[in-house]
C-alpha cells in the first residue's frame, strides 16, 4: 500500500508490553510459570472490588456513567479535593494521551526523564511534538537537568514518582524549588502510579500543589496497589480549568461500568490495601537479604519493583529465567543492558525467583 503517513508517526517505536503468561508458556513449552514482570499486585484484585463487579454485571446492557459520578465523588472525598478537580481515564495512560492531545501542537516540546514510562515519548510524537529526554542522575530524576532544557517551546514536563524503572523518588524540598521555578504556561505531569508503596516521609506530595492552583496534574491508577490492572481505570487530579479542557476531548464512556464499580469499592478496601503493602515490603526485604547473600548488586526501591544488576547481558538472563518458568523484565530497551526488573510476588513466587536466579547466574 502507498499510504501517506506523517514522519512523526513513523518515528514512534511501538510500546512492547510484557507477554501474558499463557503466551509465554505456549512459546517456550513451559508450565506453572510465575510472572514478576509487569509490577502487578501479587494478591490479585481487591475482594470488595470483585463483589462490586459481580453485582454490576446485570447492567452490562447499559452505557457507563459518562461523568463517573460515584467514583469522582468518592475520590474527591478521599483526596480532599473538589469533584471538578478530577478526570477519569481508561488507565492513567489514557490521561497522558489526553494531555498530549489537548496541550501539544506540531513543533512543541515535552520534557521527560530518560529512561521513563515509554508512553510519554509515544504520545508526544503522536501529537507531532518533540520529546526531550533528560538522562537520570545517579538513577534518579534530574530536576536541575530538566529545568535547563526548558525552552520557549516547552509545554509539558513528565515526572514519574516513584520513577519507573529505578524505583527512586523525588523529595519534597527539591520538587518545591523546581515547581516554583516553572513558567506558568508549562504543565507539570506527576505520574504517581506507585505512590501507595512509598514509605519515605520526605517524598514529594504533588496533591498539595494541585490545591495551590499551580499548573500541575497528579496521575494515579487502580492497576497496582488495588490490583485492578485488567479493568484499566486511572485518574488525574488537577486544577478545574485543566480538568475541564481534558474532559472536552476524552471519550464520553472511557471508563467502563465494571471499572467504575470496582474502583469505588476498592477505595473502601483498607484491609486489602494494608495486606498488599505488608506483602510487598516483606517481599522486598526477602529479595534484598537473598541477593546480599548471593553477592548480587541491586538498586533499592520505593515501589513494588526493583532493579537487579546481573553483570551480563540482561536479555540473556531474561531468556534463561523464562526457561525456568520465571518471567521478569529485561531493562536493555530502557538503556540498562545489564539490569533486569523484578516485581514482588507472593512469598512462594519470590523464593522460586531467587532459586531460578541462583541456577541461571551459576
Amino acid at each position: 500500500m502507498n499510504l501517506s503517513v506523517p514522519e512523526y508517526i513513523l518515528s514512534i517505536k511501538p510500546y512492547v508490553p510484557g507477554k501474558p503468561i499463557e503466551e509465554l508458556e505456549r512459546e517456550y513449552g513451559i508450565n506453572d510459570s510465575i510472572k514478576l514482570a509487569s509490577n502487578e499486585n501479587p494478591l490479585g484484585p481487591s475482594p470488595r472490588a470483585l463483589t462490586a463487579i459481580q453485582n454490576a454485571l446485570a447492567n452490562l446492557h447499559r452505557y457507563p456513567d459518562g461523568s463517573g459520578y460515584m467514583l469522582t465523588r468518592k475520590l474527591a472525598a478521599k483526596l480532599q479535593v473538589k469533584p471538578e478537580n478530577i478526570i477519569l481515564g481508561n488507565g492513567s495512560d489514557d490521561i497522558i494521551s489526553l494531555l498530549a492531545q489537548g496541550f501539544l501542537q506540531a513543533g512543541d516540546e515535552a520534557i521527560m526523564p530518560q529512561p521513563a514510562f515509554l508512553m510519554y515519548d509515544i504520545v508526544v510524537r503522536a501529537a507531532g511534538a518533540y520529546p526531550v529526554a533528560v538522562p537520570l542522575k545517579k538513577m534518579c530524576t534530574d530536576l536541575d537537568g530538566i529545568r535547563k532544557r526548558i525552552t520557549a517551546n516547552t509545554r509539558l514536563i513528565f515526572i514519574n514518582n516513584p520513577h519507573n524503572p529505578t524505583g527512586s523518588i523525588v523529595l519534597e524540598p527539591e520538587f518545591t524549588r523546581f515547581l516554583e521555578s516553572m513558567p506558568p504556561e508549562i504543565i507539570v505531569v506527576m505520574d504517581e502510579a506507585y505512590i501507595e508503596f512509598v514509605r519515605h516521609a520526605g517524598c514529594a506530595d504533588s496533591l498539595g500543589y494541585v490545591k495551590s492552583e499551580k499548573p500541575i496534574i497528579t496521575l494515579r491508577t487502580f492497576s497496582k496497589a488495588y490490583g485492578l490492572a485488567g479493568l484499566r481505570v486511572g485518574y488525574g487530579v488537577t486544577t478545574a480549568p485543566i480538568a475541564e479542557l481534558l474532559n472536552r476531548i476524552r471519550q464520553p464512556f472511557n471508563v467502563s461500568s465494571l471499572a467504575q464499580a470496582g474502583a469505588v469499592a476498592a477505595l473502601d478496601d483498607d484491609e486489602f490495601l494494608a495486606e498488599t503493602m505488608q506483602t510487598v515490603h516483606a517481599g522486598l526485604m526477602f529479595f534484598y537479604e537473598a541477593l546480599d547473600r548471593m553477592e548480587i548488586s541491586y538498586f533499592r526501591t520505593h515501589s513494588n519493583f526493583f532493579l537487579i544488576d546481573v553483570k551480563q547481558p540482561a536479555d540473556a538472563v531474561y531468556e534463561a529465567l523464562l526457561k525456568e518458568g520465571v518471567i521478569v523484565r529485561s531493562m536493555a530497551s530502557y538503556g540498562f543492558p545489564h539490569f533486569i526488573r523484578v516485581n514482588v510476588g507472593r512469598m512462594d513466587e519470590n523464593i522460586r525467583c531467587i532459586e531460578a536466579l541462583k541456577k541461571v547466574m551459576q
